[in-house]
């Protein structure tokens, strides 16, 4: 495989992350998240929400989880932060 092969596959390639994110305290905005887990596709992703809504306390927040999709090899936060 040539290098430019290599780099093109790279730039078509993406992650899907799954999470589950419920809010635990209204009045702080404080949420309660958890990293179910890191996929090769999207529809990977979705079937495994199906079988997490099954799950005691997932099931209590059916409509939380939430999918990312990722390119890999690049940069997602940029910039700096600061402490507060």
């Amino acid at each position: 495989m040539e290098i430019e092969d290599l780099i093109n596959w790279r730039d078509k390639m993406y992650v899907y992350l799954l999470q589950h994110s419920h809010l635990i305290d209204e009045s702080d905005d404080i949420f309660d998240t958890k990293i179910i887990g890191i996929y090769s596709s999207e529809e990977y992703a979705l079937k495994v929400i199906e079988r997490y809504k099954n799950i005691i306390g997932f099931n209590k927040y059916s409509e939380d989880f939430y999918i990312d999709k990722y390119k890999i090899d690049e940069n997602h936060w940029c910039d700096g932060f600061v402490d507060t």
